[in-house]
């Protein structure tokens, strides 16, 4: 029997659901942190781990595990084994959904060589990109490390590298994909304002990352002041004076707020400039505006947890727009997918 030909186009379908279950990935991860469920796993077995404890007694092991950790010590002494379930579940579906991501590309990449969908000259490209999915596992789990011997959370700076390399293969999937479902442009253009503008959102995220790592969000809970004033409290109060960008919590969450009103500045400016590609500079503008709006009201109300999650989700869909945006304007490669050739 033979098989009927499939069009590239699926092969673009295809990276553009292993891009949204990367977004997803990115949402829960950030749902996993706010639910304080990061260290609730305490080992990192890359195969086995998929099974989750089956029995009372396997579950009472792995509690036992978690308290020997300085998060159950000094912060959660004393909860009960299905509190610890309860976060346990968090992790593990975070982690899961790690694994079925890898599969979702592994496979049909496999398939859709088999049947020549994917040029030989792309094969690069796609190996580089799946190295890059693993390599995120693996900062994952050293992102994990930092907080099971001294600290109670995980470090800022790894949960920064963690999201970005998060973010960096979500952007590089979605420009393959549009590749393959878009390959010939009607217009072109200058797109290095487009890109500038994809590295603004990235920073910006990173810079969330930070304050999500030291709980800034639950400090100067005031817009467009903090607490009466322009400036945190002591912003430099830590030597040397350029670590407090990355540990003073008040001066995190003045970085954030900053870049946001950067952010917005620079989508007005691609707005006029995008004569072209209007639509997509559009839908960049219209994400902006939305997004800030939920980050004032994220902080005002002290961060919870639903609209913290749909603050991350939002950003994770200014991203994306950012990237399409930039595709649309101009088809020279994304930085990562300069490694390898464009067919």
């Amino acid at each position: 029997m033979t098989l009927a030909p499939t069009p590239p186009r699926a092969v673009g379908i295809w990276l553009l659901a292993v891009a949204a279950m990367i977004a997803a990935m990115v949402v829960v991860g950030g749902l996993t942190r706010m639910t304080g469920s990061g260290l609730s796993i305490t080992e990192w077995h890359p195969v086995t781990g998929v099974i989750p404890p089956l029995s009372h007694q396997a579950w009472v092991a792995e509690f036992g595990k978690y308290k020997e950790i300085p998060q159950y010590k000094f912060e959660n002494r004393g909860m009960s084994l299905a509190d610890f379930q309860g976060i346990y579940w968090w992790e593990w579906t975070h982690r899961l959904l790690g694994r079925t991501v890898g599969l979702a590309f592994l496979l049909p990449f496999l398939f859709f060589a088999w049947r020549g969908d994917i040029p030989r000259s792309r094969y690069d490209q796609m190996v580089v990109l799946f190295l890059l999915g693993g390599l995120q596992g693996v900062i994952g789990w050293w992102m994990v490390k930092s907080g099971l011997e001294t600290r109670v959370s995980v470090s800022q700076y790894r949960l920064a590298i963690h999201l970005g390399f998060a973010i960096i293969l979500l952007g590089a999937i979605l420009y393959v994909a549009l590749e393959f479902l878009r390959p010939k442009l009607a217009q072109r253009g200058a797109g290095r304002g487009a890109f500038i503008f994809i590295v603004l959102v990235f920073i910006q995220m990173l810079l969330g990352a930070l304050v999500a790592g030291l709980h800034a969000g639950l400090i100067y809970n005031t817009w467009p002041s903090m607490n009466g004033h322009f400036l945190p409290e002591n912003p430099f109060f830590n030597a040397p004076w350029w670590i407090n960008f990355f540990e003073n919590p008040g001066l995190a969450q003045f970085d954030h707020r900053i870049g946001a009103y950067i952010v917005a500045l620079a989508a007005i400016a691609l707005w006029f400039v995008s004569k072209n590609t209007r639509k997509t500079a559009t839908l960049v503008v219209a994400i902006v505006a939305a997004q800030i709006g939920l980050g004032i009201l994220t902080l005002l109300n002290q961060v919870p947890i639903p609209l913290a999650a749909l603050h991350q989700i939002t950003a994770v869909a200014l991203y994306s727009a950012a990237v399409w945006h930039f595709y649309e304007v101009r088809r020279y490669g994304f930085f990562l997918i300069s490694l390898a050739r464009v067919s």
